[in-house]
């Protein structure tokens, strides 16, 4: 059973790796923003609940937010294993979950932390930048479409999100840091966590992830 908590700073690349992650292992990529919306769309009691704070703007109370991760980790689809990405994002949550996967006999097996120096994580910011139309990802330099500007998928505007700059970068990054060493500290008191190198090729980073989540 592999159940996976994914780690990283913004720009570390948590989304690539954890589609490449789910797709080797076949189970499931939750994300807390993807949790939310299925909530809300089937509408849950619980999704109910969590739409009546952000239909207003509110932050979710972490207690629905744990009851929605129960909810959503004791689908069927996670009997063979999970991996979460944008939760736990605080002690409470991280020791909450400790205690709701081990009621439903679905403990986290392991926390992959991905390491990447901030300059890295600037110019990955910086550079990114994404079809207007469609939703495709580029960057300016690592990943360049054939016509400057213009989507290779369905020849849509590439444009700059309003806060992929260095400057929102750094606040973000100043409140992961503040939110997240906690956390990486009581995973690592339960023995679970492992660092890798964000910079490495993704197929190598990859290689890396299987030796750690190896039986």
């Amino acid at each position: 059973m592999k159940n996976i908590i994914l780690m990283g700073p913004p720009g570390a690349g948590k989304g690539t790796n954890a589609k490449r992650i789910t797709s080797f292992y076949k189970i499931p990529h939750i994300s807390t923003g993807d949790m939310f919306r299925e909530a809300i769309k089937n509408k849950t009691p619980l999704g109910e609940l969590a739409n009546s704070y952000m239909s207003k703007g509110l932050l979710v109370p972490d207690e629905v937010t744990i009851g929605l991760v129960k909810e959503r980790l004791s689908k069927d689809d996670c009997k063979d294993g999970y991996l979460l990405d944008g939760f736990p994002r605080t002690l409470v949550q991280a020791e909450a979950l400790t205690k709701l996967s081990e009621e439903i006999n679905r403990p986290i097996t392991s926390v992959i932390n991905i390491i990447v120096p901030e300059d890295i994580l600037i110019d990955r910011i910086c550079g990114r930048r994404v079809c207007k139309v469609c939703g495709a990802p580029y960057h300016v330099r690592n990943l360049k479409p054939k016509v400057e500007g213009v989507c290779d998928l369905c020849g849509g505007e590439l444009v700059q999100r309003k806060d992929d700059n260095e400057e929102t970068l750094k606040s973000r990054l100043e409140e992961y840091h503040k939110q997240t060493e906690p956390l990486i500290a009581y995973y690592n008191k339960l023995g679970v966590v492992t660092d890798v190198d964000g910079t490495k090729d993704l197929d190598l980073l990859l290689e890396d992830i299987k030796t750690i989540l190896k039986d």
